[in-house]
């Protein structure tokens, strides 16, 4: 069974800043799962029996190499999305989370074609679809 689609899969939606209203993006590759070369903030499907808190934080270390100063949750949001012909169901957790920009990296080249800092008001193109939605909570 595929959580989000077989079953609700849990997500936990990450936006990384450097405390100056620099945002940080990957370009998805070839190998992610779906909408391969936008742009988006980042995210990881929570494990059963790991907490939400572990998981932000290790998703993190994976992707970007740097461990969480600080994070806030923004909020939660049903994900009703079609992937490749197949409806999904995901319940994402949002969170706004403080790294250290001296020490981000792309942790997985192989999924991610490049990452970067940006403004809010200059975000590369194009961007996942759910970008939107986790503007959104940024901009609240």
């Amino acid at each position: 069974m595929k959580k989000g689609e077989d079953y609700t899969g849990i997500t936990i939606i990450y936006t990384c800043h450097d405390g100056d209203d620099n945002y940080l993006l990957n370009k998805r590759g070839v190998n992610c799962r779906d909408e391969q070369g936008s742009w988006d903030f980042g995210g990881g499907g929570l494990e059963f029996g790991d907490t939400v808190e572990n998981t932000l934080k290790k998703e993190i270390m994976e992707e970007y190499c740097t461990d969480v100063i600080s994070y806030e949750f923004l909020g939660y949001r049903d994900v009703h999305r079609e992937n490749n012909g197949k409806k999904t169901h995901w319940l994402a957790l949002d969170f706004k989370v403080l790294v250290d920009p001296e020490k981000v990296k792309n942790g997985e080249p192989h999924k991610f074609d490049e990452i970067g800092w940006f403004k809010l008001d200059q975000l590369p193109t194009p961007l996942h679809s759910q970008c939107t939605n986790t503007l959104a909570f940024l901009r609240k």
